[in-house]
């Protein structure tokens, strides 16, 4: 596939650093022609491909969210777990995926902020420890389903 090659929805955007699902996101993005724009703090391996391209943000506080967020709109497809990103990109109208294949959207994007922010201010207080649990096989399928799935929504334009 050439960069000519490219049609469809818009692009994918991946918050790059700790994002375990790259390699499926650019099979995915292979099969239905789609650019990716691989956006991190550092430079991290890339396929060789005309249609992935790098973004190295710096290491400034939030510097891929902000480049990320200040993209996308409506057609584009973002991968995070960051949920003040995902917030920001669904406000944005882009399509969000965390990269278990769990949706952000306007109606689930609030509650998770919500969730999210208690759960700061508990481990702050020193009440809650720990971070997320293992990324899974069955979290990689669920996301190669969602993706694939949200692709072909966008292309029908629904």
């Amino acid at each position: 596939m050439t960069a000519e090659d490219l049609q469809g929805p818009g692009e994918i955007y991946v918050d790059a650093d700790a994002c375990p699902v790259k390699r499926e996101i650019y099979k995915v993005a292979e099969r239905h022609g789609l650019g990716v724009q691989v956006v991190a703090n550092d430079i991290i391996a890339l396929p060789r491909e005309p249609w992935i391209k790098r973004v190295v943000v710096g290491d400034a506080l939030d510097a891929a969210d902000d480049w990320i967020a200040e993209r996308v709109g409506p057609g584009d497809i973002v991968v995070t777990a960051d949920v003040p990103l995902a917030s920001r990109c669904v406000k944005a109208g882009a399509v969000v995926l965390a990269p278990d294949g769990r949706a952000f959207t306007p109606d689930s994007v609030g509650m998770a902020l919500a969730t999210r922010n208690l759960k700061q201010e508990l481990r702050e207080a020193g009440t809650l420890t720990g971070g997320p649990g293992a990324f899974t096989d069955r979290d990689r399928s669920r996301f190669l389903s969602a993706l694939h799935e949200a692709i072909v929504r966008l292309k029908r334009g629904s």
